[in-house]
Formats: C-alpha cells, sequence, structure tokens
C-alpha cells in the first residue's frame, strides 16, 4: 500500500471516528469559540465579544464589586488579583486561542469552558504555575495534581500568603 493511500486510510478513519463521536453526542452540541482574547483576568477572558470562564478552576479576584484580592509576602502586600492577570495576559500575547464551551452558562451568563493556545490547556498553565487553583466545587480534582505540583515548587501564589478566592468572596460580598 502506498504511503498516499495509508494517509487517506487514516484520514478518512479519523474524520469516521469524529462523525460518530459527534453524533453520539445526541442533544450535547459542542460548541467552540476561536480568536484573539482579551483577559479580563487570571480565569476569565472575552473572545468576540462572548465571555469566557474556565472551568473547574478559580484565580484571585482584581475587581469583585470594587475590591481587589490581596497576598502577602512576608509584610508586602501584594494585589494578587492583578498578578495573576498578568500573568495569563502573558501567555496568551497576540496567540490564537481556542475554547471549547460547556452547553450552560454560569451564574454571570458567561460561557464556561476550557481554552488552549495550540494544545496547551491555560486552566493548566496557570494552576501549575501557581497563579490559579484547582476549584473543588466544579472541577470534580480534574486540576489537583497541577495544584500540588505549584504548591510542592512554591510557584506563584504559593510563596505567599493567600486566602482562595471562593473562600475571599463569600468573606467579601
Amino acid at each position: 500500500m502506498s504511503l498516499m493511500k495509508k494517509q487517506n486510510l487514516i484520514l478518512s478513519s479519523f474524520i469516521l471516528f469524529f462523525f460518530i463521536g459527534a453524533f453520539s453526542l445526541g442533544s450535547q452540541e459542542l460548541k467552540i469559540i476561536s480568536g484573539k482574547a482579551n483577559v479580563s483576568d487570571g480565569d476569565t477572558i472575552k473572545i468576540n465579544g462572548e465571555r469566557i470562564r474556565f472551568g473547574g478552576i478559580d484565580a484571585p479576584e482584581s475587581n469583585f464589586f470594587g475590591k481587589k484580592q490581596f497576598c502577602y509576602l512576608d509584610d508586602i502586600k501584594i494585589d494578587c488579583g492583578i498578578l495573576s492577570k498578568e500573568k495569563l495576559e502573558k501567555k496568551i500575547q497576540k496567540n490564537l486561542v481556542n475554547c471549547f464551551l460547556e452547553s450552560n452558562k454560569d451564574i454571570h451568563k458567561r460561557h464556561v469552558g476550557e481554552c488552549f493556545i495550540g494544545n496547551e490547556s491555560l486552566s493548566v498553565y496557570m494552576v501549575r504555575s501557581g497563579f490559579a487553583f484547582d476549584y473543588p466545587k466544579y472541577s470534580k480534582g480534574k486540576f489537583k495534581k497541577d495544584q500540588a505540583f505549584a504548591e510542592y515548587y512554591s510557584l506563584g501564589l504559593w510563596n505567599m500568603k493567600f486566602e482562595y478566592p471562593w473562600i475571599w468572596r463569600k468573606k467579601n460580598r
């Protein structure tokens, strides 16, 4: 069998499995948003006017009802919400971002999904670098190992005193 025939057979098989998988989803529709992203904070971006919240992670707040979340490095007060946002901005820069969205929006009417640059998950990147956290209420532990890595190596916010964002929000409503 020639190389061209093998490649066509592999491609045809891939396409067939893709469509079988897509039809087996039934009423669940896979929605993808792609484009240049503007960063709102360490776990939220906007693409083509659509706000997208990274599912299963949580980052410090840069503006929660006019309040900022701070972390402490020794006695130095640090705006960790802005720090997290800047980490994500630096990662994304002008790259194309692809987001695979869940079917339901969150309580703030944002899409929820996982976003990628190439094949790298931005959620994994933010948690593994220590600038966002596995959000157990929604993640089912999906990012737990990435968080353990960041904590073990004291990366990002793990070298400071902080409150998990969900605890901080509860205290600052």
